[in-house]
């Protein structure tokens, strides 16, 4: 399928960012509670993909999303899920923990979702691109060059910058990894927001998303929020579900970190908003 982008022109005032709703229905109406709160509309709310995902109420999500207005690329699970395959597409090593507690959680998306839903997903964009603050945004799911690959902060600037140069950008949102990060290098910025839908194994049950802002200069705020994580568990439970990705929701750690680099792995536990104060950008 030929890739898609859509251009939305020039943005401004406030827009929020995030990621991996993972059919966390819970998580999403407070988010959404969230932005109506911090009165940004929907149309300057912005989603990296997987909507759907580990969590027990994949269509209801999908269909409170549609409703909700705001915009998102196809992360790979919709991706897959679109075209009827028969794994998620996340790129787990074959045989990984993730590995095979995806053949049940993706399995039961698929078994829930309704064809209005598929054809939506069906409609999603590839990237999308944006103008704000005088810089050229792009959004993309993993990379520009592969919706599955894992970005972190630790990986190598020479790998970040294909997207840039793919993409013709000065910023890109990415998502898909798990965990928020910013990172820059002269005046190109990598931002990921977050995800909503699985706390960022901080030991916290929180979840992440940030905000940027253009009314002094560019800022960017990340910030988190707690909600009936609970109730989502018990669902998962109810629903036969991964019980090791339930549990993730109530202690804030995850099951495994087959997927993080060195410098992730030893960041579990530890509180990431120390290292995310406002960022002004001049």
């Amino acid at each position: 399928m030929d890739k898609k982008t859509i251009a939305l022109g020039k943005r401004n005032g406030k827009i929020l960012l995030f990621g991996g709703v993972y059919s966390n229905l819970q998580a999403l109406e407070f988010l959404i509670a969230i932005a109506e709160k911090k009165g940004i509309a929907s149309e300057n709310c912005f989603c990296t993909g997987d909507i759907v995902g580990y969590c027990a109420q994949p269509e209801e999500t999908v269909q409170r999303f549609m409703q909700w207005g705001a915009h998102s690329i196809i992360g790979n699970v919709e991706e897959q899920l679109r075209t009827g395959a028969i794994d998620c597409g996340c790129d787990f090593k074959a045989g990984s923990r993730c590995d095979g507690f995806s053949k049940t959680w993706y399995a039961y998306a698929q078994n829930q979702l309704s064809k209005t839903s598929i054809q939506w997903m069906q409609s999603l964009p590839d990237y999308m691109s944006f103008e704000f603050a005088s810089k050229n945004f792009t959004m993309v799911h993993g990379s520009y060059n592969h919706i599955s690959e894992f970005i972190f902060q630790s990986t190598s600037w020479q790998i970040k910058q294909s997207s840039f140069d793919a993409s013709n950008s000065d910023v890109i949102i990415a998502g898909h990894c798990g965990l928020p990060f910013y990172d820059k290098k002269e005046e190109l910025i990598w931002i990921n927001p977050g995800v909503i839908g699985m706390p960022a194994n901080e030991g916290l049950t929180r979840s992440w998303y940030a905000i940027i802002d253009d009314s002094n200069g560019f800022s960017i705020q990340y910030e988190t929020f707690e909600y009936d994580n609970l109730t989502a568990n018990q669902l998962m439970l109810k629903k036969e579900l991964p019980q090791e990705y339930a549990k993730t929701l109530l202690t804030g750690l995850w099951d495994n970190m087959e997927i993080l680099p060195e410098m992730e792995k030893k960041l579990q536990g530890r509180d990431l908003k120390k290292l995310f104060n406002t960022i002004l950008i001049k």
